[in-house]
């Protein structure tokens, strides 16, 4: 039986809420205790704490220019708010079909909070252990703060002998909890939802 409606409004919302609040609290832990560069070893050397920013998209990749990515995360946003009321309006989805969305909106909204106001509210991590300063006396402007990254597994290394990845890190990308949610959701949707993942209700 499908969840009620209001049911599934609050448990949506308080998702998304904790989702959200989860990748603030790591991002500024990290920002206000550790130096950019610096790394603690958690188990091994195949989890690492390691304090990096970028201007980029998920991982680390950039493309364009910031504004430009901090527009388009914000256009992003907004799409995905639209289509999760939509589909929280249906009732033919699948309740982990909404959930998968949600954790999508949760990364892509949490990855939005840094690049619209870290720039304005902390002071710069290069060298030093980074501070909340008065609005709009940080290191960067409006739009332009850069996306706080620091979970890193690099498993293994590929053995020298293979061709074009030999002596590379199997996964090299530093990350954050938003890209995880937006990710592992991805995957998620496209195991098990791919025959919905562009239908939306009439």
């Amino acid at each position: 039986m499908a969840l009620e409606s209001r049911k599934r409004y609050w448990i949506v919302l308080s998702l998304l809420t904790l989702a959200i609040v989860a990748d603030q609290v790591i991002k500024i832990a990290v920002k206000t205790s550790m130096q950019l560069g610096e790394g603690i070893m958690v188990f091994g050397d195949w989890f690492q704490i390691r304090f990096i920013e970028n201007n980029g998209m998920a991982f680390g990749m950039e493309l364009f220019g910031k504004l430009f990515l901090t527009s388009f995360r914000m256009v992003a946003v907004c799409f995905l708010i639209y289509y999760l009321m939509r589909l929280l309006r249906s009732t033919t989805k699948p309740f982990g079909y909404i959930v998968c969305v949600t954790l999508v909106l949760a990364g892509a909204l949490g990855n939005l909070v840094d690049c619209l106001f870290y720039g304005e509210i902390f002071s710069s991590s290069w060298g030093q252990v980074a501070e909340f300063v008065p609005w709009g006396s940080g290191y960067g402007s409006f739009m332009e703060g850069r996306v706080v990254d620091m979970f890193y597994f690099p498993l293994f290394t590929w053995p020298e002998w293979m061709p074009l990845i030999g002596g590379d890190i199997f996964f090299g990308p530093v990350f954050n909890f938003a890209d995880a949610c937006i990710s592992c959701s991805v995957v998620a949707l496209l195991i098990f939802y791919r025959d919905i993942i562009f239908k939306v209700d009439e």
